[in-house]
């Protein structure tokens, strides 16, 4: 896998560690080293533009949750290079706690799970 160039911003090192801490999550960079994709079950739940500024992190969303989130967070809007239906783009700061972006990362990661055949989550639940 392609290594970043630089170091990874140090706000953003907690989030990576949350969400490498779900199960069975593989990390890689497919689409360059300016960012991180996180899968599970070889499907991406989660995107992390490291190298932007401001950094954000892009995750799959229940539609009419993501709509909601956004109307109530001015830093949650649609998905930057998405589909904007299912995916938020969230910069971590004043209307963001870490809190919601755990909240969030739990979310997408269920969504993504239970898309998954059932063999798949069969497979996921024996490790």
């Amino acid at each position: 896998m392609k290594e970043p160039k630089t170091t990874l911003d140090p706000n953003m090192e907690p989030l990576r560690d949350y969400v490498l801490s779900k199960p069975s999550v593989q990390d890689g960079y497919p689409f360059g080293p300016e960012v991180m994709v996180f899968k599970v079950g070889g499907k991406i739940f989660a995107f992390m533009a490291w190298e932007e500024n401001p950094v954000f992190i892009s995750l799959k969303c229940d539609p009419q949750r993501a709509l909601d989130l956004r109307e109530q967070h001015p830093g949650i809007i649609p998905g930057y290079h998405l589909n904007k239906q299912h995916w938020n783009s969230i910069t971590p700061g004043d209307s963001v706690t870490t809190e919601l972006l755990h909240e969030l990362i739990d979310h997408s990661y269920d969504l993504i799970v239970a898309s998954l055949t059932q063999k798949a989550r069969a497979e996921l639940n024996s490790i």
